[in-house]
């Protein structure tokens, strides 16, 4: 592999962790917005979920300045599990899993409706698109470096 080829391998790779970096703080932001400006008061997935999101912030920004390869092996359980959680909330929300075995049953609820934007996206849909956006790219990132 020439210079030339390296520079490009090397940017693009920094490029997709830099979005990955870009998509996590924009949603923490959003959080943040939701929960203090808004004041709409987070469920227990909703806390779950930022359990997982707001040391992506930190981390991806680590990995960033120099690039480091060994960031996916932090940054990409976070992403997972995190898509794994908004996944499940979703699904609570759409009323697809019962109420019955929802974990929200004392305080906020799981399926309290805040917004729901062009009507379908909601906040468990907004946490669905970013931890699965950050997940994928993570694992291009994962197989770009791996090669």
């Amino acid at each position: 592999m020439n210079m030339l080829q390296f520079d490009k391998t090397s940017n693009a790779n920094w490029t997709i962790l830099f979005l990955c970096w870009l998509i996590a703080s924009i949603s923490t932001l959003g959080s943040l917005f939701f929960s203090h400006v808004m004041e709409f008061a987070p469920c227990v997935l909703c806390w779950y979920q930022r359990i997982c999101l707001f040391p992506l912030v930190i981390i991806l920004a680590i990995g960033l300045f120099p690039f480091d390869k060994n960031v996916v092996k932090f940054a990409l359980p976070l992403g997972l599990a995190g898509c794994l959680l908004a996944f499940y909330h979703s699904l609570l929300y759409a009323g697809i899993i019962p109420e019955n075995i929802q974990p929200c049953s004392q305080g906020i609820s799981c399926t309290e409706e805040y917004i729901n934007i062009f009507g379908f996206l909601s906040i468990p849909m907004l946490s669905l698109l970013s931890f699965s956006t950050i997940t994928a790219l993570l694992i291009i990132l994962k197989r770009r470096i791996s090669k």
